[in-house]
């Protein structure tokens, strides 16, 4: 089990530089169409480009931290109970949904999405619009983005089986207080 903690640390350094990638792009991104803003009511000149790079910052922003908001717990939870159970109840909800919910979903759409990145990929396809960009990088963020969640989700029921085995604590309390 102390290799598969090690493995799960990995991944979750891993999610965690992913996050801090995912909020760059925030940065850049806004920096962009501010910089795509200007130039069109300055100088009158515009590119789709500028407005589809913003399209594929914001579909790895999605992608990328999305993988960080699981190891965080900071994703969304639509329970009625969760709240209300013991911290092993807890476990053990996030455990089976975990093997029975996430990891099948994510699993079958990193699968879906690696063949409509290569369809993309052998193709060489191009955005339709006049000065858009080539399609392949924004659809390899899908594959990419579903296996990070895959491997974070492997994470998270690693420390939970480790947490019901009684080597390791987790705080699965989802409430944070103000500050």
């Amino acid at each position: 089990m102390q290799g598969l903690l090690v493995l799960s640390r990995g991944i979750d350094q891993l999610s965690r530089w992913l996050g801090y990638v995912a909020s760059w792009l925030v940065l850049l991104s806004v920096l962009i169409s501010a910089g795509n803003a200007t130039v069109r009511y300055l100088f009158h000149y515009s590119s789709n480009g500028w407005l589809e790079i913003q399209w594929y910052m914001f579909g790895a922003m999605v992608l990328f931290g999305a993988s960080w908001t699981l190891a965080c717990n900071e994703h969304v939870r639509v329970d009625v109970i969760y709240g209300s159970v013991s911290q092993r109840a807890r476990l053990w909800i996030d455990a089976i949904g975990l093997t029975v919910f996430l990891l099948p979903v994510t699993i079958f759409l990193t699968i879906i999405c690696w063949r409509f990145f290569l369809t993309s990929w052998f193709s060489g396809e191009y955005s339709l619009n006049a000065g858009g960009l080539i399609l392949w990088p924004a659809k390899l963020v899908l594959p990419a983005g579903f296996f990070l969640l895959t491997l974070q989700g492997v994470s998270e029921l690693i420390k939970r089986a480790a947490a019901l085995r009684g080597l390791t604590d987790i705080d699965t309390n989802y409430e944070k207080p103000l500050q």
